[in-house]
């Protein structure tokens, strides 16, 4: 069995892609998935929307009201939230807030 070697990514070399005043990310794409620093400032709100598969929500610094199918959660420095796949769902920062994300394509 072929054996593939590894990768080494930096985050430092990744450009931050500015999605809107509010909100700025850097991402690394797999095949199959990928990994998302994400910067929110207080207030930001990221609209409705879902992916085709899940989702994780790890926040390193902050604190974000995820919303989901009409429940609230509000996930805090060190805590890490699981969004199926297909499931709508909503973000506000309600503090200015730093996120790694992984999702599954």
């Amino acid at each position: 069995m072929p054996s593939a070697s590894p990768t080494l990514f930096r985050w430092s070399d990744i450009e931050l892609d500015k999605v809107t005043e509010m909100v700025s990310r850097k991402e690394i794409r797999g095949a199959h998935e990928s990994l998302v620093q994400t910067y929110f400032k207080k207030g930001a709100l990221v609209p409705v929307h879902e992916h085709s598969g899940p989702q994780w929500i790890y926040v390193l610094q902050g604190v974000l009201l995820v919303t989901t199918g009409g429940e609230a959660i509000t996930a805090r420095e060190g805590d890490v939230v699981h969004v199926p796949g297909g499931t709508a769902h909503q973000l506000e920062a309600l503090d200015d807030s730093f996120v790694l994300d992984i999702r599954r394509t």
